[in-house]
């Protein structure tokens, strides 16, 4: 008798993401064969998207098949870079990051956009059957997270947030925090940028060949400036959050972990009218610790404990050498995009797990809600909401510019 032919890795995936059932999806060691290529389709190629794909062209087991970006120029010079690592023309390129997940041949997606494109290209895609490694921060708004957690747990999918610093940066601290250096961790500073506000760029005529409409696509519209697609983004409220997304995913991600709140959340965050230029929070959680925005004296991360300080105050003196302590961080020994590529074969879950993106990046919204509105805020972590407060409230989610929305059957445009 004539077995069935089984199944292909590509039809298998397939079938265990569209499963009723919203179970971990396990994936045989076979289906990923140790010295078979994964391949990656590159949406948004600026130049944090270019550095992020020339990461992942250092491995010789991921091969790039397309890349994507509304700006030809920035689109063209990552296929030079991909055709020059591949030794052949075969990368293709385009403006419509849907022609990317529309592709059986591609296994994975890395997005390297603005902000405000994040939740809807990573949930698109990983319904469309697609592995996702998305720069950060990962997400615009709280309620963006939350959904884009759904639809990893939902369908299967490993999902990478692109913060390296949080462990490959700030693991001197973890170390040696949890060898017992400073006895109970009781506060935590993290000094990095500001909120984001309104853009007030003056007016530019599109240059031949930029897809404008595409770029803006769920954010209100505002005519064209050159600044906006150089990666000069970020100082304003409708794509980005700040510094306070920006750096603080990194300097948040960094505080959380070090203290085991990387999967849950403040219960107040307070204005503190006494902090320097007038602008500080403090974050207070349920077990006491508090984490405050600016201040500290040790950079990025400063840390007060119960029985001493982190980094010491005197810069004189070296830092020792942490004690040999295992804390689990990034798997298959490749920093932490090859983490992402390990997770793929393995069906982990990588150490920028969706939930601690969400979680960490959900401290910056609040952050900058709590600035724009000038008030302290009450948060419920557990159903992730804000107390008493309906203004601050409307501030979790955005409305989205028509025809965009996060539900994948609506996502057209013209």
């Amino acid at each position: 008798m004539e077995l069935p032919t089984p199944p292909s890795r590509r039809r298998f995936l397939q079938l265990l993401g569209t499963s009723a059932f919203a179970a971990p999806m396990i994936v045989p060691s076979r289906v990923f064969g140790a010295n078979e290529r994964i391949t990656m389709g590159a949406i948004g190629m600026g130049n944090r998207g270019r550095n992020d794909l020339k990461g992942f062209l250092r491995f010789d087991d991921v091969q790039v098949l397309s890349v994507c970006d509304v700006v030809p120029q920035h689109a063209a010079e990552a296929k030079r870079h991909v055709d020059a690592r591949h030794g052949n023309q075969d990368c293709t390129v385009t403006a419509e990051y849907r022609e990317i997940l529309e592709r059986e041949d591609i296994d994975t997606v890395m997005i390297g956009t603005p902000d405000h494109w994040h939740a809807i290209i990573a949930t698109e895609a990983m319904r469309s059957g697609k592995d996702v490694f998305c720069e950060k921060p990962e997400t615009l708004t709280v309620q963006e997270g939350r959904a884009m957690a759904d639809v990893v747990k939902r369908y299967g999918r490993v999902f990478s947030g692109g913060s390296q610093r949080v462990w490959g940066d700030y693991n001197w601290f973890h170390r040696m925090i949890k060898g017992g250096a400073i006895g109970d961790v009781q506060d935590v500073w993290v000094n990095v940028g500001g909120s984001s506000g309104l853009c007030d760029l003056p007016p530019v005529a599109v240059p031949d060949g930029v897809d404008w409409e595409r770029w803006l696509g769920p954010a209100p519209w505002r005519p064209y400036h050159p600044s906006l697609v150089r990666g000069g983004f970020r100082p304003f409220r409708d794509y980005s959050g700040g510094g306070m997304t920006d750096w603080g995913c990194h300097g948040f991600g960094g505080a959380l972990f070090a203290c085991g709140l990387q999967e849950t959340g403040a219960v107040d965050i307070t204005v503190r009218r006494d902090a320097p230029n007038g602008e500080g929070l403090t974050y207070t959680f349920a077990n006491g610790i508090r984490i405050h925005h600016g201040g500290g004296w040790g950079g990025i991360l400063s840390f007060k404990g119960s029985e001493g300080e982190l980094p010491f105050r005197d810069d004189t003196r070296r830092r020792p050498t942490p004690p040999n302590v295992h804390i689990p961080n990034y798997q298959g020994g490749r920093g932490f995009q090859g983490d992402f590529i390990h997770c793929v074969r393995t069906r982990d879950t990588p150490f920028r797990s969706i939930e601690r993106a969400h979680r960490t990046a959900s401290h910056c919204h609040l952050g900058n809600i709590a600035y724009w509105l000038d008030r302290s805020l009450k948060w419920d972590p557990d159903k992730e909401r804000i107390l008493g407060g309906e203004e601050a409230s409307r501030w979790l989610q955005r409305p989205m510019r028509e025809p965009w929305s996060l539900n994948a059957k609506s996502l057209t445009s013209s």
